[in-house]
């Protein structure tokens, strides 16, 4: 049986916030999650990176690095790596089989997300990894990774306006439900966050008595490298810098900071392991350079404003003369900000649905896209996202950038490798 037939009968619970079954679960299963060392990662954006940046860190540390992200972009099997290696489908599968017999009997049904970060703790519980990268799912405080009583770290990288249907309707409240995520007397490192979310997450830290670390931004010595100056000491940690955007100045040092922090507590990685793990990184779908029919595509998530904005700033440092954007997006997003971040007058727009999810109608989001910017060269839709990519690399030698949703990518992903 293979995983999506598996986690099937799991999808009708949707997102359920809360800890309750998670606990259960976990208990059942014997509470593997007590038994793994944890780096607990939270934040609207920039979470992604600084996972795969600690991962990559501490696997060439030697050490035995379990990571824990979402969503996947092509294969369920993405989402739990040791080492950076993914799990096999086989083992995947037989884990959720082992979660499933132990959530029988249970009064409530754990959802897919619990079902599948069960999973997570039990394999690097029986890998009897050095420690784990957790990145949270949704929000912090009843998200089903929050069972982890004494992490190493905890780290909240940005927060903005995202999911706030779920997590309430302000930043402020958003920044509460992140900051679910810190435990008492556990370093927190904070990266730039709105004076709203600050105060929130700045109080929460005071009163569990927890150090909280707010490391410069990284500043960029020369293409492809960066510098950072530690806390401790300030001294210069000289590094390749492999992910794309000035975004990734914040992520890389809040990423090196946690290391710093796991140095501080006996952990043993040297700058030699930096380097190496920092130009090793990947994160594959996020301002990535990909070539589709011999023709050079920018690709990126940019499922929200601040995301979008990042993606915008990157484009323009390239100085492209023309850009032609090919977008779908989620029903439940903020299509008018995200529009506002990206257009400009004379780009092209080519709209799609996003296959297998709760799309935005394309035809609705043109018309938001006219009103943001009526100044675009052209505005279409189309059935699907091939022929809006063959449209759009015929078209003329504008740069083309794919983005709006990781779904969106991941479909690109499965159906281009």
């Amino acid at each position: 049986m293979d995983i999506n037939s598996l986690l099937k009968p799991f999808e009708h619970f949707g997102v359920n916030l809360g800890l309750s079954r998670i606990i259960k679960l976990l208990a059942n299963l014997g509470n593997p999650h007590l038994q793994v060392p944890v780096i607990h990662v939270a934040g609207t954006n920039g979470k992604g990176s600084v996972c795969a940046y600690l991962h990559s860190i501490l696997t060439e540390a030697g050490y035995k690095t379990g990571c824990y992200i979402s969503p996947h972009l092509v294969d369920w099997t993405e989402r739990i790596c040791i080492n950076k290696q993914p799990i096999t489908t086989e083992k995947f599968s037989q884990l959720i089989l082992q979660v499933q017999d132990a959530a029988q009997g249970d009064d409530e049904y754990p959802t897919q997300f619990e079902v599948i970060t069960a999973a997570a703790w039990l394999y690097f519980a029986q890998a009897q990894v050095d420690v784990a990268v957790i990145e949270v799912g949704l929000g912090g405080r009843l998200d089903a990774t929050n069972v982890c009583s004494d992490p190493m770290v905890t780290i909240i990288t940005s927060i903005s306006r995202e999911h706030w249907q779920q997590l309430g309707p302000t930043v402020a409240d958003i920044a509460r439900e992140k900051a679910g995520i810190i435990k008492p007397g556990c370093p927190v490192v904070v990266g730039k966050l709105p004076p709203d979310a600050q105060k929130v997450v700045r109080s929460r830290a005071q009163e569990l008595q927890s150090p909280y670390i707010e490391p410069k931004s990284a500043r960029e010595i020369s293409p492809g490298w960066a510098e950072y100056e530690t806390q401790v000491n300030s001294s210069i940690i000289k590094y390749p810098l492999p992910l794309k955007g000035q975004i990734q100045l914040n992520n890389s040092a809040l990423a090196l900071a946690a290391v710093e922090i796991l140095q501080n507590q006996g952990g043993n990685i040297s700058p030699e392991a930096i380097v190496n793990g920092m130009s090793k990184t990947q994160w594959p779908g996020r301002m990535q350079w990909v070539s589709w029919k011999n023709h050079k595509l920018l690709i990126d998530g940019a499922h929200n404003p601040a995301a979008a904005q990042a993606l915008r700033d990157y484009v323009d440092s390239l100085n492209t003369p023309g850009l032609t954007w090919v977008m779908g997006m989620l029903s439940t997003k903020e299509h008018r900000d995200i529009f506002q971040a990206l257009l400009r007058s004379h780009n092209q727009l080519y709209l799609v649905p996003v296959p297998d999810h709760s799309s935005a109608d394309p035809r609705e989001l043109a018309q938001i896209a006219t009103k943001i910017c009526p100044e675009l060269s052209k505005c279409q839709t189309y059935s699907d996202l091939t022929s809006a990519l063959e449209a759009a690399v015929n078209d003329n030698n504008n740069q083309v950038v794919l983005c709006g949703s990781l779904y969106l990518i991941g479909h690109f992903f499965r159906h281009n490798r």
